[in-house]
């Protein structure tokens, strides 16, 4: 019995790996990437706390430094 040029199980396997990758990769490329995400939104919230203790830190400087200049005044006023 001769086969037919229309039907090779053997090329329709390979053609359907062919596009089961395909169709695999384009969802690796187009998907999201939660884990970089959430690792740069950690950054950023440690960049964002570094940023609130340097400022809570020059506050506390600029405190004891009023604080010290009422103290003077009020030495200076007796």
């Amino acid at each position: 019995m001769r086969e037919s040029c229309y039907w090779e199980p053997n090329k329709m396997k390979k053609i359907a790996v062919v596009f089961a990758s395909a169709g695999l990769l384009a969802l690796a490329a187009c998907g999201e990437k939660p884990a970089e995400d959430a690792n740069n939104a950690a950054v950023e919230n440690v960049v964002d706390n570094a940023a609130a203790a340097v400022e809570n830190a020059s506050n506390a400087v600029e405190n004891a430094s009023n604080a010290v200049e009422n103290s003077a005044n009020a030495t200076n006023a007796m």
